[in-house]
C-alpha cells in the first residue's frame, strides 16, 4: 500500500523573511542555504540519538492550550542536540521561555516563542522508540 514516509518539509509565513531567517540562525543555530532555508538530515539525526530521532505528526483539538500563548494553528518541534546550550543562547538574546523546562525518561523539551509568534518546542531525545 502507497504510504506517507515522513515530513519532507516545513513551510511558514512570516512578517520579514530576512529578520526570521536571522534570528532563527542566530538563536537557534540553524546554517541556512543559498535559498535562505535549510535541509535536516535524518542521518545526523539517527547518528546521535538513534531510534530515539522520530518525527512525531498529532493533531491537537483547537480548544487546548498546548500551544498557547501562540495563537496559531500550529507548533513546531526542533530536535536539538544540547537543549541547556540553546536555551542559555536564546534567554543572551532575550529570548524568554514560555514555560518551564521538563524532564522525561523519553526526552527534555523547552519552549520559547519565534519573532513572529510561533510557539517552538525544542527537544532533545532520550535513549530510543520501539519501532512497529
Amino acid at each position: 500500500m502507497a504510504k506517507v514516509l515522513g515530513i519532507g518539509g516545513f513551510f511558514f509565513h512570516c512578517r520579514d523573511i530576512e529578520a526570521t531567517r536571522e534570528w532563527y540562525a542566530r538563536v537557534l543555530g540553524l546554517k541556512l542555504d543559498e535559498m535562505g532555508g535549510t535541509m535536516f538530515s535524518h542521518g545526523e539525526a539517527a547518528e546521535a540519538f538513534g531510534k530515539g530521532a522520530i518525527t512525531v505528526w498529532a493533531p491537537f483539538k483547537t480548544d487546548g492550550d498546548y500551544f498557547a500563548p501562540s495563537t496559531e494553528n500550529h507548533m513546531i518541534n526542533y530536535i536539538v542536540d544540547d537543549l541547556t546550550g540553546i536555551l542559555a543562547r536564546a534567554e543572551a538574546e532575550g529570548v524568554v521561555q514560555v514555560k518551564p523546562r521538563e524532564d522525561y525518561d523519553y526526552g527534555s523539551f523547552g519552549w520559547i516563542m519565534d519573532p513572529d509568534g510561533r510557539k517552538i518546542e525544542l527537544w532533545e531525545p532520550k535513549g530510543s522508540f520501539e519501532e512497529d
